[in-house]
């Protein structure tokens, strides 16, 4: 399935604005933080488990257990961000 992933503040930052990815079927939010993170370099530094992050899923917050489904849209993004 392919998903819309978007980054905010300090990720953004680092990695850009967003990106499409591919993730097999019955893949989870934890899922899809673990495969950005095994591409290495600042995918690994910025999503690491050890960075306290929050996610969304099509605009409302998740946990890392929310079943991801094709076209959805992911946002990564620090606990507190500026305005």
């Amino acid at each position: 399935m392919r998903l819309q992933v978007r980054y905010f503040a300090s990720i953004r930052e680092a990695l850009g604005p967003s990106e499409t990815v591919e993730m097999p079927p019955g893949s989870t939010l934890g899922d899809l933080r673990e495969q950005l993170i095994s591409r290495g370099g600042s995918h690994s530094k910025v999503l690491s488990r050890g960075k306290a992050l929050r996610t969304a899923l099509d605009q409302v917050m998740a946990e890392e257990t929310a079943p991801l489904n094709d076209g959805a849209e992911v946002a990564f993004f620090p606990p507190v961000t500026g305005g």
